[in-house]
């Protein structure tokens, strides 16, 4: 068990708290989406009231070691001004004399934002001198950062070896629920498996069908699977180097009598457009000249159908193109299933959360993770450097 905020006393200490606020951003730099800004709004509002000095540093966006004003953390900040009853300073810099100054000007119950973390090249290549400016700024280090956990940079793992430390209500929440479920999930067990690169996910593959009933896969992975089986997938996306793979556990699942479900018909276009026509293929394989980019709905009608039954079901990752007008119908059906479910849901990935949100159908999901790449790590039965460098009660 690990060591959490409510083990420590923070009153008057300088908290450093990594946090994942890499929200969506319009033209303007205004956030679309405030939903991982409010899951942690708990963790901070405790901090303030317990009278503690709170150091809030997170990532936004792929600025690849360089400074882009269009990813400021400011934005996040002014957010933070009208949903936090105290005062909000921000640090256009995260290390060095703007950022000393602005953490001596903070008395107990205030906020200051960091600018992004990832201006810094040394942020992810973890450097040891890059995590002691960073630590040099405070007394105790938390990370409620579920969503960058799989992670060994500086802010999410080189800072915590030089400070006490703690994990925050939302991270501490993830990783209890998701451990809880899989360690004693009720049955039928059923995992729905998405988007682009099966190789993000070969490994998670692997591990579920140990312990669900049955796996759903759709999007860009299921073509690599349909491949492995031999069936023509015409221009769809798939991952040669995986092939192998694919086939390994298609028969692994065999073996463990797990059922694999694979789309049984297609929506296509002949390009990957987001005007693309599209047309509906009636059967598993795919025409020479086409691009599979949803499922179709005799696949929808048998999902939803296995879905309804489930009672335990993890989700992560788009049946289709999301993006794409046209070829969203099958990521819709499959939320609105999930949704209708009333056993234990667990949705993660951000295009999974996307259908659940724009569909307003958030309240009615078990568990809805902030951390796609970091679950499907803690799914596949691997460790989080963000977790694992916390120290246990």
């Amino acid at each position: 068990m690990k060591r959490t905020i409510e083990d420590l006393d923070v009153k008057g200490k300088r908290v450093f708290l990594r946090v994942d606020f890499n929200v969506p951003l319009d033209e303007s730099g205004n956030i679309l989406d405030a939903s991982r800004i409010i899951a942690e709004l708990p963790t901070i509002k405790y901090l303030l009231k317990k009278g503690a000095k709170v150091i809030i540093c997170s990532h936004l966006g792929r600025p690849k070691g360089e400074p882009n004003p269009k990813l400021s953390m400011v934005s996040v900040a002014k957010y933070l001004v009208q949903h936090l009853h105290c005062k909000v300073r921000f640090s256009s810099s995260a290390i060095g004399k703007e950022a000393k100054e602005k953490v001596n000007e903070l008395s107990d119950g205030e906020v200051l934002v960091l600018e992004n973390i990832r201006f810094y090249k040394e942020e992810e290549e973890n450097s040891p001198v890059f995590s002691a400016k960073l630590a040099e700024l405070a007394d105790i280090y938390v990370n409620d950062a579920f969503g960058t956990a799989h992670r060994k940079h500086a802010s999410t793992y080189g800072v915590a070896k030089l400070l006490p430390n703690a994990v925050g209500f939302l991270m501490g929440k993830e990783i209890n629920t998701i451990a809880s479920v899989l360690e004693n999930p009720q049955r039928p067990f059923i995992a729905i498996l998405g988007g682009a690169k099966v190789s993000d996910k070969l490994k998670v593959v692997h591990n579920l069908i140990q312990k669900c009933d049955t796996v759903l896969i759709g999007g860009g992975m299921a073509y690599t699977f349909l491949k492995a089986k031999g069936l023509d997938i015409g221009k769809s996306l798939y991952e040669e180097e995986c092939i192998e793979d694919a086939k390994n556990i298609l028969q692994e699942a065999e073996n463990l009598n797990t059922r694999i479900l694979l789309p049984k018909d297609h929506v296509c276009s002949t390009i990957f457009s987001p005007n693309a026509i599209a047309f509906n293929v009636k059967t598993p394989y795919i025409p020479n000249g086409m691009i599979g980019l949803d499922i179709g709905p005799k696949t929808i009608k048998e999902y939803v159908s296995v879905i309804k039954e489930a009672h335990t079901i993890i989700w992560n990752g788009p049946m289709g193109v999301f993006e794409f007008v046209n070829f969203r119908n099958g990521t819709k059906k499959i939320a609105k299933a999930v949704a209708k479910n009333k056993g234990k849901t667990i949705v993660g990935g951000g295009d999974s959360l996307s259908a659940i949100n724009s569909l307003r159908l958030s309240d009615k999901i078990y568990h809805i993770s902030t951390g796609g790449g970091a679950s499907l790590k803690l799914i596949s039965g691997e460790t989080l450097p963000g977790v694992e460098v916390i120290s246990d009660k």
